[in-house]
């Protein structure tokens, strides 16, 4: 029977911190100059086992610490006197490229003084730089399941010297569709290996792994902390219905409106992030890019001037900004409406700390409307849906802006030197005419004369009135669905396909490829969001698999695993149910992504 270990955020730990914890002095040094003080409490009491060389099956939140509690054991039992090819100590597996990156340099930052090397190795970079990187020895490869087993059968992988085994994340990894890539990679690792589980749920298909490939494993789940009276998170949340094409604008003229000291404004792809901080800084804010794309170095750069104050915006993807502890924020901003509702209270958490108010803000697409509903029933939490301020609020918004900062000018005194314009002036004019004057100088030296186009409104469906059976009848569409009723609808052919029926007028179902399709996944819950269809060039034949079309999605755009809907694999194509807000992006992304190391063809399913 596993042993099990329970504490709760709040546990207090030990007066020594990270030195209680008898590490190499080489990696403590470093975490000393890092400026860690004490352990998290999933790293107090998942290190220790870790140490000992026990297994652990570890369960906590994301932003909990995890990559250090795996990573510093791992760096304490490297061996870096070792042959190249008997190198390789210790093998992390996670889901996706953004994460790899993350956890490669966490273990080179905390194992400098060392000299150890950390290689990632994921789908979507060529394989040439990667062998080269693993021939010249690795202590630690972090590894998303499908780019590993791909090394291993190229036998550019080299696990028999493996000595510790970490599954991060390994929840998401399932439902990414990376089960069979998982068992078989763990089959070809030495079977008196170290295994460490961390995951934020323990799904029975995860219970299943533990039971089969962790021995007596010390069971540690980190409770979420009890909100202390008076210290509940503050949170005004309010949606703006827009248009994607007015996105930007539409952004832009609301931070004008609500003026944030400092805010993190969450995006879902690199290429969003770099196009939206150029936008803003072109309107006078300061703002800063973190995305996967950043080195270490720059990084600590951006994250250091905002904490300085010295940037107001942080533009980040969700994977960039995971862990960021940063204790002003007064606004979060969500630039598309996350997939997950687990995913935007993490994301809005992050302001209204400590008592203070806080203020999230969400841009939705009309078609998103539903999402919103199910982040409030999900949170128990109401979010005002608003409508994008017009320029008259603008105008207004500003006046009152000057209008303050003109008050706190008078009470802070110090005028004697422009009395002397007043002064003279005041023989030719109107003493309210030369105030008028001056203000409006400093409305304009401020931006008042920009910004003068109107931002289309939006009809959210609860503004709309119902229409009554009678009417939706009438609707062209409606008449049009009636004429077709006798034609199968997609579910229903999709069912056909898969049961191998015959239609009702007696034709049987024929296939364009002479097989029907393999349903290789199916969302656990019904979508609570429109969903579309994406036509990808490659299946049976080229060998794709699930887990290749759901990683290649989430580590191109971040997209949530649960966003992903059924999934059909053909012969020679393809089927996969996706957002229709991203199907665009995801489109876009892939066509210049490699699926089983070729180009394809992506594009919405015709229906053909």
């Amino acid at each position: 029977m596993p042993t099990r270990a329970s504490t709760t955020d709040d546990a207090v730990a030990t007066p020594q911190g990270f030195a209680a914890l008898d590490l190499d002095p080489r990696v403590l040094a470093e975490l000393v100059a890092l400026g860690y003080e004490e352990p998290t409490p999933i790293q107090q009491a998942a290190i220790p086992p870790l140490l000992a060389g026990r297994d652990v099956l570890a369960q906590a939140a994301t932003g909990t610490g995890k990559t250090a509690a795996f990573a510093i054991p791992l760096l304490h039992h490297l061996r870096p006197d070792a042959a190249p090819r008997e190198r390789t100590s210790a093998l992390v597996l996670v889901p996706t490229r953004e994460l790899a990156m993350q956890v490669a340099e966490a273990i080179y930052r905390y194992g400098k003084s060392l000299g150890a090397s950390a290689v990632p190795i994921y789908g979507g970079a060529p394989m040439e730089g990667q062998i080269s990187s693993l021939k010249r020895g690795a202590d630690v490869v972090i590894a998303t399941p499908g780019r590993a087993l791909d090394h291993l059968r190229r036998k550019t992988l080299h696990v028999a010297s493996v000595r510790t085994v970490v599954l991060d994340e390994a929840d998401e990894m399932l439902d990414m569709g990376f089960a069979d890539d998982l068992e078989a990679i763990l089959s070809q690792t030495p079977a008196d290996k170290q295994v460490a589980l961390f995951s934020a749920t323990l799904a029975p298909r995860l219970q299943a792994i533990a039971r089969s490939h962790l021995r007596d494993p010390l069971v540690v789940t980190i409770d979420a902390a009890p909100v202390k009276p008076g210290k509940a998170a503050q949170v005004r949340q309010v949606a703006y219905m827009v248009q994607r094409a007015h996105k930007m604008a539409a952004l832009g003229r609301i931070l004008d409106v609500e003026q944030p000291a400092s805010a993190i404004v969450f995006c879902r792809t690199r290429t969003e992030v770099d196009a939206l901080t150029e936008t803003l800084n072109g309107r006078g804010y300061h703002a800063e890019a973190l995305h996967g794309g950043l080195s270490q170095d720059q990084r600590d750069r951006v994250m250091k001037r905002f904490r300085a104050h010295a940037s107001e915006l942080l533009i980040a993807t969700d994977v960039a900004a995971r862990g960021l502890d940063v204790s002003h924020l007064s606004h979060v901003v969500n630039f598309d409406v996350p997939a997950a509702a687990e995913a935007y209270v993490h994301r809005i958490g992050r302001t209204g700390r400590a008592g203070r108010t806080g203020v999230a803000i969400t841009l939705a697409e009309p078609r998103e409307h539903r999402m919103l509903r199910n982040i409030e029933r999900v949170t128990g939490q109401p979010i005002e849906v608003a409508s994008v301020p017009t320029v008259a609020d603008l105008r207004a918004r500003r006046l009152e802006l000057v209008t303050g900062a003109l008050r706190e000018a008078i009470l802070a005194g110090e005028l004697d030197r422009w009395r002397t314009v007043v002064n003279a002036l005041a023989d030719e004019f109107d003493l309210v005419d030369i105030a008028a004057a001056a203000i409006k100088q400093v409305a304009a030296a401020d931006g008042g004369e920009q910004d003068q186009t109107e931002i289309p409104a939006v009809a959210t469906p609860r503004d709309r009135p119902r229409r009554t059976f009678e009417e939706r009848a009438a609707h062209p569409r409606a008449r049009h669905a009636s004429a077709d009723a006798g034609a199968p609808t997609s579910a229903s052919s999709r069912h056909g396909a898969e049961s191998g029926a015959v239609p009702s007028e007696g034709r049987r179902v024929t296939y364009p490829e002479g097989k029907p399709p393999r349903a290789v996944k199916k969302p656990r819950t019904a979508p609570s969001y429109a969903v579309a269809k994406l036509y990808v060039g490659a299946g049976r034949k080229a060998n794709v698999r699930p887990g290749d079309l759901v990683g290649a999605i989430a580590n191109e755009l971040g997209v949530d695993s649960d966003a992903i809907g059924q999934i059909q694999i053909w012969d020679r194509h393809s089927i996969v149910e996706v957002p229709e807000t991203m199907v665009d992006e995801i489109v876009a992304a892939l066509s210049t992504t490699r699926i089983k190391g070729k180009r394809v063809l992506v594009r919405r399913d015709r229906g053909e």
